[in-house]
Parts: structure tokens; sequence; C-alpha cells
């Protein structure tokens, strides 16, 4: 019977930030494929000593399919190790296709993508009441087009939290969809290089009009998160609107209210 391939998200630099069962399957491999032009090759010291380990930063789709199909006869735990998750621009289905035509069974283990990381390196939130309820993971039209109506200046239009990957070199066509979307010349940006790499990462902070130039200063053109988010900054707000859930006049299914909102003689 042959083995099964599993895709197991590496997390966004850390090794520490692998899952445990992530970990787990690592440690059960008898081969590993790793992407190492964006994983470190840290995540691997997991493995065992005599697993198969294979970089595939050379590879084509249908070699490294071919690779983890080949292993399949040899090994009953093959992994696919990748950045981030592997749902997320990840070329995940390209990969399943042939594996299920092959009658390879595979599972996916999720990751924490840099998206995540990157705001928990600066200590940001993604949402926040009465502020931004929606967070939207996209990415700039390069070689790869974007759908019809995906273009990042209607996404923008939503002023809410966008997360773009995968363009950091096109950070000028970004600045001109938030411009052409209505954002401010000084709202707040984050660019964050290598969110929990140990010893690489970058944090960045600035506005529309000067982050593309802060960027340049600080040699930062690679493997970044770009996030544009009303909820940036927060942290030194004087005043915040408090969740409900955990409003002490708020009433829920684990927790009834200590105080009630009162009301006035007028009212």
């Amino acid at each position: 019977m042959p083995g099964k391939v599993w895709f197991v998200g590496a997390g966004p630099g850390d090794p520490e930030l692998i899952t445990v069962k992530g970990r787990r399957l690592l440690e059960e491999a008898g081969a590993v494929l790793f992407a190492g032009s964006l994983v470190d090759q840290a995540a691997t010291r997991f493995a065992p000593a005599d697993c198969e380990i294979r970089d595939s930063k050379d590879m084509t789709l249908a070699e490294m399919t071919g690779w983890l199909i080949e292993r399949t006869d040899r090994y009953a735990v093959v992994v696919r190790l990748q950045t981030g998750d592997p749902g997320l621009y990840g070329a995940l289905i390209e990969m399943t296709q042939p594996l299920t035509a092959a009658g390879i069974a595979w599972e996916v283990v999720p990751g924490v993508s840099s998206a995540m990381a990157a705001m928990a390196a600066a200590g940001e939130t993604l949402t926040l009441p009465e502020v931004t309820q929606t967070v939207i993971l996209t990415r700039v039209a390069g070689r790869t087009p974007m759908p019809p109506g995906e273009d990042l200046e209607s996404l923008a239009a939503h002023k809410a939290t966008l997360c773009i990957y995968l363009s950091i070199t096109l950070l000028h066509k970004v600045q001109e969809a938030l411009r052409a979307a209505g954002w401010a010349e000084d709202a707040p940006m984050l660019v964050v290089h290598k969110a929990s790499w140990p010893g690489q990462e970058k944090i960045i902070r600035g506005t529309l009009a000067d982050i593309k130039q802060k960027c340049q200063a600080a040699k930062v053109g690679s493997q970044a998160m770009i996030v544009a988010s009303p909820t940036l900054g927060a942290a030194d707000w004087p005043d915040l609107v408090r969740s409900k859930l955990y409003d002490p006049t708020f009433t829920h299914r684990f927790r009834k209210a200590s105080e009630t909102t009162g009301t006035t003689d007028d009212q």
C-alpha cells in the first residue's frame, strides 16, 4: 500500500510556529520536500536523521509531484513542507490533482500565515470593534493577473484591513490603488520583512505617503507582508470602543451581565 502525502504548513518562518501535528509528521517522515526559497531549513530539523530531504526551489511543479509520488512507494509518511499555510498562494490544488489521479492519499495540515505573524510581530490587531471587522487577504496583479472585480482599488474601497501578499516589489502599485480608493496620504501602513524569522525580521511603519521610501531605506525588497488598516496604531489611541463580548452589561450563554446599562430620568 502506498504511503500518504501530507501538505504541512511550516508557518511564517520561526520553526517553533509550526503546529504540533506538523512537527509530529516531520518526526515520522521518510521523505520531506521543502520550499527552500521560503522555508527556513531549520524547520526540517524535526525530521529523522535518515529522512530523505529535498529542497524544491529548483524544481518545476511536475518534478515536485513526481518526486512526491515516487517517495510514497518507499515511505508511509511523505511531507511537502510549505511556507505559511498550504492553501494560501501555495499551488495546493495543482499539486494534489496529480496525486489523486495516481491514487495517492493526501491531507493538509494548516499553518500560521505571514499576515498573522506580521501583525503579531508589530503588536497590532487585524480587527477592532466599530473600526473594521473585515480582513482581506490579497495581492497585486503581476505576472499572475487578478480575476475581474478583485483589483486592489476595488478591494481597498471597503476601508477594511488589507493584508497584501507577494507585492513588495510592486509597492508603488499598492500606493496608487489605495490613493485611487480614497485612502488619505497619512493613512498608516505596515511592512514586515520575514515576520518571525529569528534574527532576520524587520518591521517598517509608515504612511501611504512614505512607506515606499522607508522600505527602500531599510533595503526591504522581498519576503514582506504589506498591511494597510484603519486599526494600525490603535494601541496608542486614548479611547477605544470595547468588545461587547467582554462588556459587563452584555449577556451571552456562558455569562450573565453583571451590570446594567442604566437610564437617566430624562430618557
